[in-house]
């Protein structure tokens, strides 16, 4: 009898390939702007653009939805990066200097990015008889000769070698010395300093024999690879930054370290040419910063552009971030607020054409990709439609809304048209168009929302590959701020001159940090909002397609509830503006409601049917009818030891004696616990004959886990009374027959309240309830046993199934909940998930995560998966994040535990915290400060890259490069994996380890998630 106790069942085969078809995990794509660029290149004929990082990432992006993704074995920073033209291959310098060619391959229709070559470049001298190559150092500057199977590499020494792009090696006989230059250069400046390293190397685009290098000492050369020698000597003293070639060949433009740049004339009949035709620097007299890199474009309309970075003076702006535009007579300095790193035009490369006739101009930043119309009056900025940079302020907070109505998607849109007109001219679209997006067009559409630093709300379209941003809710022009009295004195103390031009979005300052938004949530059938602050502000707004000018009511909830004892030591609230204040078109503030202490809003929920929001701070929580505008609960959670909840997030006043005592009464406590745990022998007696019960139990039969003993948390532990959750549902609280509107809040010492709600009912045909006061009275009050804190509480109805969202059931827009058997409430705490049946509010199941699994819940959320056998059917699962970077999926109402994968690093706290559920099996969380990784719990439900490439090089698919025979047999191996066979794919990842499937395991993935016919909606 005593064996059979500590038996269960073994895994069921059907319950285990049904999983299979339900649940599947694959990090599927990268949302935002690339964390630390490092590095640009465009292809003009593909019309692609790639960025390098220095994590070694590789990004390359065309049309919207087309993305490709790789990464360099050894995470060092991508120097440089160049396009072999039309060839669908991309050359990338690691500051290592190692040299990666990567291509873009089809299959399948189909295309993804592969590492193909590597090679390491020596950097000691070879002494040996075979090898006539001096010594290799540091490359400098990388230049792909017009033929297309050779690049030319300058070097910190001064030589320059030559490269076989077909087997990436060093071509003998071919390196250029600095001794051959020197030959050619008269006696007093060859005794001169040594030429240094070489800077730049440009090909002439009408004869690409010929090559500019230019030497840091200042001496510009063109060598002739046919005739191999030098055709023409440009005697420049001051050091070399940047070389352009001007289109015809015929004009030679370098710019310099003291902020100069000059003109040379490279068709005079002289070899020697000693002086520039013209030399200036821009913002002179005074001494200036160095002009990094310089483009000369000419225009058939005459007036030819000079585009140029740095060279401000450096006493005065040495510190910006500034591009030039010189055309004729007009001068614009862009002014950015983040590093230049490149940038490049789009133009004309056809050899036919006479003429560049630059259409824009993209600019690559630290912090963001800005790309300017060149050929519309004025230089406007183009609306990127991906790249945006997410962390323009600094993320705060996100949630995600599934399933938007397409009348509330179309006037998003166009509220945020008239926030950002788009130009009506033809030739200001997006220029980067390379390569086809195959992805159909998804059937639902999906919000992200992200709250920042400043007070804004941006709305994201996060139904696709590419975020696309749609609207931005500004919440600062109705609080008293110094931000405007502080821009009016910058302009006023700016001169004219430099023509200073603010470009791009990137604003890592706040104005005031109260502003911060801190959570938000979003009706999608009545198009209102609760936007909730770092300062207690709690907002009401409501979408208008107009324009409007408006007073905004304010109304005040103290949650303290006159308690005595207690002193409020941080910041002050917001004070609002009086008066009416103009809104432009889009979400529009109705009601502003001041939580006192303005503490930070911890919690916060709308109920739009019965025109309630909720929230709550670490002092308590309140309800307010923002209908009739008037409080309606306010109830402190306050325990009369949490003095740290009266410091609020931003002040620095903390008892320091106050610390220390309680870290002494912990270690006293550990102390005591310890002895009582080592004089207790009957619990090493119990664990003995458990661990000898192991052994005389068979291997195959699963034994019930040993559970980890927690201690139970004090009830005077600081912050206890922040209050984790909030939630309204319609279910049964005071008996089992009379169902009627409920509040449950949950709190950060396992606390549960659960208010029974009097809501005025509205009249039959109409949404709008009477005019009527709400009440509310406390129904039950849950104290969880280990004291864990509350993260999320959901009521389940008589079919186990969450309750529809307001008006979801009213509008038959969803399956209405069966309010006829007994509704259960899932509590779920950091520690465990429990199930009680209602109204008794006992215990029915529970499952206890920290017992078996060692870690504590940090984010819950329910979702629905979606078989992909059977398109009708679907399982409401909870999926849940811990402390650890796990992923785990629990069966509902049962909680039996269904799958777990390890999706973020344990070290990645912000990570773990930013981490967002959809209610289709997805998620996000960031990666960093402008990128949110995308991720799919679901075996259905992927969105992911689909696209292809029309590239028509040759392509030698007979040649073995480098173990390609190992290679084609695991791509086609992969490639031939079924659809529900995926999680197998591993076994595959471990077992070539000798090509390049070991040394770039994410093109393996993006391979697997090629197979999927059709991108899913959330």
């Amino acid at each position: 009898m005593m064996k059979f106790r500590f038996r269960r069942q073994g895994a069921d085969p059907q319950r285990e390939k049904l999983k299979q078809e339900l649940f599947a995990f694959h990090k599927t794509v990268e949302h935002g702007f690339p964390n630390q660029p490092s590095a640009l290149a465009f292809d003009p004929e593909l019309r692609i653009m790639a960025i390098g990082t220095r994590s070694g990432a590789v990004r390359i992006y065309g049309a919207p939805g087309v993305e490709f993704t790789g990464l360099h074995h050894n995470a060092a920073t991508v120097a440089q990066m160049h396009f072999l033209p039309g060839q669908g291959r991309l050359l990338t310098l690691l500051d290592d200097n190692s040299l990666h060619l990567w291509e873009i391959v089809p299959h399948n229709g189909c295309a993804h990015l592969e590492e193909m070559l590597s090679f390491q470049l020596p950097s000691r001298p070879v002494f040996d008889g075979a090898s006539t190559l001096p010594s290799l150092s540091r490359v400098t500057v990388v230049l792909l000769v017009a033929d297309g199977n050779r690049a030319a590499l300058g070097t910190e020494g001064g030589s320059v070698f030559f490269l076989n792009m077909d087997t990436l090696t060093l071509l003998e006989g071919q390196t250029l010395a600095p001794d051959e230059v020197l030959r050619s250069l008269p006696d007093d400046y060859r005794c001169g300093k040594a030429l240094g390293p070489v800077e730049s190397l440009q090909g002439h685009l009408q004869d690409p024999s010929k090559i500019l290098i230019g030497y840091s000492r200042g001496l510009l050369v063109i060598w002739s690879q046919t005739a191999h020698c030098v055709e023409r000597v440009f005697l420049g003293n001051q050091q070399l930054e940047s070389l352009c070639w001007e289109r015809s060949g015929s004009t030679v433009v370098s710019s310099h370290s003291d902020g100069s740049y000059a003109i040379w004339p490279a068709d005079s009949g002289s070899s020697l040419v000693l002086q520039p035709t013209a030399a200036t620097m821009p913002y002179g007299p005074f001494p200036c910063k160095a002009i990094n890199k310089i483009l000369w474009r000419n225009c058939e309309s005459g007036g030819h552009f000079i585009i140029f970075s740095g060279g401000m003076p450096r006493a005065s702006y040495g510190d910006r971030h500034c591009v030039s535009v010189l055309q004729a007579e007009t001068l614009v300095t862009l002014d950015f607020t983040s590093r230049v790193i490149d940038f490049f035009t789009v133009h004309s490369t056809l050899l036919e054409d006479e003429f560049d006739d630059p259409q824009a101009l993209a600019v690559l930043l630290e912090e963001e990709l800005v790309v300017l119309d060149l050929q519309t009056p004025g230089w406007p900025a183009v609306p990127a439609p991906y790249l945006a940079p997410l962390h323009s302020s600094a993320i705060t907070c996100s949630a995600h809304v599934a399933n938007v109505p397409a009348k509330l998607w179309a006037r998003l849109v166009s509220s945020g048209e008239q926030q950002s007109p788009q130009p009506t001219s033809s030739t200001s679209s997006w220029p980067i168009t390379g390569g086809q997006n195959l992805a159909q067009e998804p059937s639902q559409r999906g919000l992200l929302l992200t709250g920042h630093e400043d007070g804004t709300v941006r709305f994201w379209d996060a139904s696709g590959v590419a975020l696309r941003p749609l609207y931005k809710l500004s919440t600062a022009a109705l609080f008293q701020t110094d931000c405007e009295h502080a821009d009016s004195l910058a302009q006023a103390a700016e001169d004219d001159w430099p023509p200073f031009r603010k470009v791009g979005c990137f604003d890592p300052y706040s104005d005031d940090p109260r502003l911060g938004v801190q959570k938000v949530a979003l009706c999608k059938y009545t198009a209102r909002m609760v936007v909730a602050g770092t300062a207690g502000q709690v907002l009401v707004l409501e979408l208008s397609d107009v324009p409007a000018e408006q007073a905004v009511s304010v109304a005040s909830m103290d949650l303290l509830q006159d308690r005595e004892g207690f002193t409020w030591k941080g910041h002050d609230q917001l004070s609002p503006s009086t008066g009416p204040l103009p809104w432009p078109a889009g979400f529009q503030p109705q009601v502003l409601v001041q939580c006192l202490p303005p503490a930070a809003i911890t919690a916060v929920t709308l109920h739009t049917e019965w025109g309630l929001v909720a929230f709550g701070t670490s002092h308590g929580f309140g309800v307010f009818d923002y209908q009739r505008k008037s409080p309606v609960l306010a109830r402190c959670t306050l325990h009369p030891n949490d003095s740290l909840a009266m410091e609020g997030p931003l002040s620095r006043v903390k008892s320091l004696k106050k610390s220390l005592r309680q870290s002494f009464r912990r270690i006293r406590k550990s102390r005591v616990s310890g002895k009582k745990r080592a004089v207790n022998a009957s619990s090493k007696l119990q664990e003995a004959n458990a661990q000898l019960a192991e052994q005389a139990y068979p291997h195959d039969v699963e034994v019930t886990p040993v559970q980890r003993r927690i201690e139970p948390r004090s009830a005077d532990d600081s912050l206890s009374g922040v209050v984790r959750c909030l939630y309204f549902a319609d279910t049964f609280l005071r008996d089992a027959v009379h169902h009627g509107p409920t509040l449950w809040a949950g709190t950060n010492s396992g606390s549960v309240f659960a208010y029974a709600l009097e809501v005025p009912a509205a009249a039959t045909g109409s949404e709008k309830r009477p005019e009527q006061a709400v009440e509310a009275v406390l129904g039950k009050e849950v104290q969880l046993m280990h004291r864990a804190p509350v993260v999320a509480v959901t009521v389940l109805d008589g079919r186990g199934r969450p309750l529809p969202e307001p008006y979801e059931a009213s509008r038959d827009l969803a399956q209405a909940p069966d309010m006829q058997g007994g509704h259960a409430v899932l509590i779920a705490s950091e520690e465990q998930f429990k199930v009680f049946t209602l109204p008794k509010v006992s215990a029915k199941t529970k499952f206890k995560l920290t017992a078996h699994e060692g870690c504590r819940v940090r984010k819950v959320a329910l979702a629905t998966f979606a078989s992909v056998a059977c398109e009708d059917y679907a399982e409401t699962c909870l999926a849940c994040l811990t402390n650890l970077g796990d992923v785990h999926v629990f069966s509902v109402p049962g909680l039996r535990p269904q799958v777990h994968y390890s999706c973020i690093r344990k070290e990645d706290i912000s990570g773990i915290a930013s981490c967002v559920f959809t209610r289709h099996g997805q998620g996000f969380y960031l990666i960093s400060p402008s990128e949110f990784e995308r991720f799919s719990l679901s075996a259905r439900n992927i969105t992911e890259p689909l696209c292809s490439l029309d590239i028509r090089w040759p392509r030698d698919t007979t040649c073995d490069r480098h173990s390609g025979a190992v290679r084609g047999h695991a791509l086609a191996h992969l490639h031939g994996l079924s659809h529900q066979c995926r999680h197998h794919a591993g076994h595959y990842r471990g077992r070539y380890n000798g090509g390049s499937l070991q040394r770039n395991p994410r093109r393996i993935c993006g391979m697997w998630r090629k197979m999927r016919p059709t991108p899913a909606p959330f």
